[in-house]
């Protein structure tokens, strides 16, 4: 294990979220619970075992750690693990703190030109990565992302990266829609009060063809049923974002169509990947952080997220560093 003085910690919608209801589906807050689960920091001291970091290092942290060697580690899936550890999933601690304790071979030391801030976005990145992985992007690609909050906004950064032709993205705010195009996507359509079958539509109307890949990235259940819609015969759907228990879906249209629906977990695998794509410059998350407070002004920051104001939220944990 190692020793860290936390630098940079994001803010996700799954923190506010225990914050407000304390639960998300089978997860409960019975206890206190830290949160925060997007981070970066310095190591402090490191265990007797620990031979690749020493203080003085700066890494990013992957909050997913697996408990066992068990079989879904062994095929290399370790986020499908059942005892798996998870930073701010109850009842595990989260590392918004200005100290923090964790498994070293799941802190990887970030390259001079990366910033914290850039190293707590690998985790949100992720996502987008392992999404994109399951929706099997690829050069010339035609992708639908549904919702442009931080994860379709990584969504469309990476799939664009992996060589997609077309990104469209819908959404209901204008404001979020003009983040996608600032980060890259091709075409955005605001959505009003369209039925799904409209919205897909739509989507076919400005890529010209239905898309091969539809990432769902909002839970709702309409956009869940347009992505469906909207999806070209024989091509995918990942949903990625989480809502209702149940949700009714035009099934038989899917089935009969062979649209594939993938779901996805966290990530795997991802930190090494997003480490080389944000040390070569070839991907840009800058633009995501719109607010930064102090870990003093927390509260603050969660009401910030809670309101929808911005992009990412992010807390400066360490009242020494002056970096922006």
């Amino acid at each position: 294990e190692v020793l860290l003085r936390m630098h940079s910690v994001g803010i996700c919608g799954s923190d506010v979220h225990y914050w407000q209801h304390g639960r998300i589906g089978d997860f409960v807050v019975k206890d206190p619970m830290v949160l925060g689960h997007e981070a970066s920091g310095t190591v402090v001291k490191v265990g007797s075992g620990v031979t690749h970091l020493k203080p003085g290092d700066r890494v990013a942290i992957e909050p997913g750690v697996p408990r066992e060697m068990d079989e879904f580690c062994k095929s290399g899936r370790y986020n499908l693990s059942p005892t798996i550890f998870f930073c701010a999933t109850p009842p595990d601690d989260g590392n918004l703190c200005r100290y923090y304790k964790h498994s070293a071979s799941y802190c990887y030391k970030l390259p001079d030109n990366v910033t914290f801030e850039e190293g707590a976005l690998i985790e949100p990145l992720s996502v987008g990565i392992h999404a994109c992985k399951r929706a099997g992007v690829t050069l010339g690609s035609k992708v639908f992302v549904s919702g442009s909050g931080p994860i379709g906004l990584v969504n469309v950064i990476v799939a664009k990266m992996m060589g997609a032709a077309a990104v469209v993205v819908t959404d209901l705010s204008a404001s979020r829609l003009q983040k996608a195009k600032e980060v890259g996507a091709d075409f955005t359509i605001q959505v009003k009060n369209e039925t799904p079958q409209e919205v897909a539509s739509k989507v076919e109307s400005v890529l010209g063809c239905m898309p091969e890949i539809t990432v769902e990235c909002t839970g709702v259940q309409d956009c869940i049923q347009a992505g469906i819609y909207a999806t070209r015969s024989g091509g995918t759907v990942v949903l990625v974002g989480l809502g209702p228990e149940m949700v009714t879906v035009p099934m038989v249209n899917a089935a009969v169509r062979e649209v594939d629906i993938r779901g996805i977990f966290r990530y795997c695998n991802t930190w090494p990947v997003a480490i080389a794509l944000l040390a070569s410059k070839r991907i840009n998350v800058k633009p995501l952080v719109t607010h930064r407070f102090p870990l003093e002004k927390a509260l603050e920051a969660f009401e910030t997220t809670k309101r929808g104001e911005g992009v990412k939220v992010m807390l400066k944990c360490d009242p020494t560093d002056q970096s922006p």
